[in-house]
């Protein structure tokens, strides 16, 4: 998709939105895109073939790739482009989803200030809208009843999708993880490689 296409059908699905009373705002649905912003090709969300032994509706995260894939089964899989933590802060293994909150809001933990004393400005918290990082949605990963505190979530900065940028969360588009939240139910099986 272009970045006209994704503007065009943020708007769309912002003014469904704002019909059915959900959202009171259509920049809620897909962050501004910068002037000169044109997503890789390859990000874009796609059906593609995808030989697995994990199960369908499982999601396996390849953070070296930058894909998300949400198994289908038949050797197949929804892939989406995600950006992921920086070297040494992405989580590794399996978890499940155990929460998902839309339009969630953030607070950066303790350990993330300390490595980046920028983010002290909000230690307060950022309630959910279009400002906050963690986007649309979130799907909070979890080891047996244990929050992990790492994500996968939604963007308000989209041009990062593909890097290893993030405190070690899986960031998606928000389109995208508006579609993944809902095909993706408590208890989901999620492994990060």
């Amino acid at each position: 998709m272009d970045v006209d296409r994704i503007t065009r059908r943020g708007l769309l699905l912002g003014s469904l939105a704002l019909v059915a009373g959900c959202i009171p705002r259509v920049e809620q649905v897909v962050a501004p895109v910068s002037p000169g912003f044109a997503i890789d090709p390859r990000y874009r969300r796609q059906s593609v073939a995808y030989p697995t032994s994990e199960k369908p509706g499982s999601i396996v995260v390849d953070t070296s790739e930058r894909f998300l894939y949400f198994v289908e089964g038949d050797g197949r899989a929804t892939r989406y482009g995600v950006g992921v933590g920086e070297e040494g802060l992405t989580l590794k293994g399996r978890a499940t989803v155990g929460r998902k909150a839309e339009w969630p809001s953030w607070t950066p933990t303790a350990a993330m200030m300390k490595r980046k004393p920028r983010l002290l400005q909000y230690a307060g918290g950022v309630p959910g809208g279009p400002d906050n990082p963690l986007g649309a949605r979130a799907l909070y990963l979890y080891r047996g009843t244990w929050d992990t505190k790492f994500r996968v979530h939604g963007t308000n900065e989209p041009w990062t999708i593909g890097h290893a940028v993030s405190n070690g969360c899986i960031r998606m588009f928000n389109e995208d993880v508006i579609e993944l939240y809902d095909r993706a139910p408590l208890g989901t099986p999620v492994l990060v490689t």
